[in-house]
């Protein structure tokens, strides 16, 4: 019952793409990427000062490296939802297990001699499949571009990922991480509009208006609870149920991208966001059940990953 926590980190997650996506309207990615920041920071800090706990860390090259990797993921991962059909850019951002898959497979094949793991195999193959069927809209529509900046977005979060599990098994915990890297978000954010000025005068959208305050600040409080959300369930859940009911936040947000954005997918897109999702929920279960790698998931929260 407790795994059911990630039902409801899903669909903040979720909400958290609407916002955005409605708020790439008027603001700038490194905005979006800044404000994100801001209001994470703010509700972490307060968390921390309210249990006691302490941002001393003995890995401060850890934390820039993960605050790296996180940052520009979730640039881009902000950047296609702007650019794409909701459900489409939070899919294609769900690959990252599927490229946990591939980097498991290569390991295994490398340090085995030729160890063929069939279910990894046939996982990641069906997924490119998935992606074909999905972005045949993509090529139509002169998306192709954004389709792919979608992917890169879930090969960095799967990278986020693995250090994430690093840090955890290392001892650090997890809300040390996820401040850290609202932090990266905040500075990133900051020198991104800056550098996207070109050396000309920089212009920061305002806030004077209810809407878009409104949209930034639930961006920020739907990513920050769907984070804590996701601790808990990754903590007294069971990890299997739990990595696999992160899936349901493709299905959410293909709701929203149809009743709030009047999303239209042909058969091909919704066959390839399927496709995606059980390949997906594949290789979760053979990375948990079969691989110690996985096995090492349920000592770790790997909540500071958004995907």
């Amino acid at each position: 019952m407790q795994s059911l926590w990630m039902l409801f980190a899903s669909f903040m997650f979720a909400i958290m793409g609407v916002c955005v996506k409605l708020a790439s309207e008027t603001y700038t990615t490194s905005e979006l990427v800044m404000y994100r920041g801001i209001v994470g920071m703010t509700i972490l800090f307060i968390m921390i000062r309210i249990q006691g706990g302490s941002l001393k860390t003995t890995m401060p090259m850890a934390h820039l490296w993960r605050g790296f990797i996180g940052v520009v993921s979730l640039w881009l991962w902000f950047y296609a939802i702007g650019k794409l059909p909701l459900a489409t850019a939070m899919t294609l951002n769900y690959m990252a297990p599927i490229w946990i898959a591939v980097w498991l497979f290569a390991h295994g094949w490398w340090h085995a001699k030729n160890r063929v793991e069939w279910p990894l195999i046939i996982a990641v193959g069906m997924s490119f499949v998935g992606v074909v069927l999905l972005l045949r809209p993509a090529f139509e529509a002169n998306q192709l571009f954004d389709a792919l900046v979608a992917l890169v977005s879930s090969v960095l979060s799967a990278m986020a990922y693995l250090q994430v599990r690093k840090l955890g098994l290392a001892g650090e915990p997890e809300y040390r991480v996820v401040f850290y890297f609202a932090a990266t978000n905040l500075v990133a954010g900051v020198f991104g509009h800056v550098a996207q000025a070109g050396g000309g005068p920089v212009v920061w959208h305002s806030l004077n208006t209810m809407h878009g305050f409104l949209l930034l600040l639930g961006m920020g409080l739907c990513a920050t609870a769907a984070q804590m959300a996701m601790t808990r369930a990754y903590r007294v859940g069971k990890t299997l149920v739990v990595a696999n009911l992160q899936y349901t936040g493709i299905v959410f947000s293909s709701f929203w991208g149809v009743i709030v954005f009047n999303d239209v997918f042909d058969w091909h897109s919704w066959l390839g966001i399927g496709i995606i999702l059980a390949s997906g929920i594949a290789a979760t279960f053979y990375n948990t059940k079969s691989t110690e790698r996985g096995k090492a998931i349920a000592d770790t929260d790997p909540i500071a990953s958004e995907v």
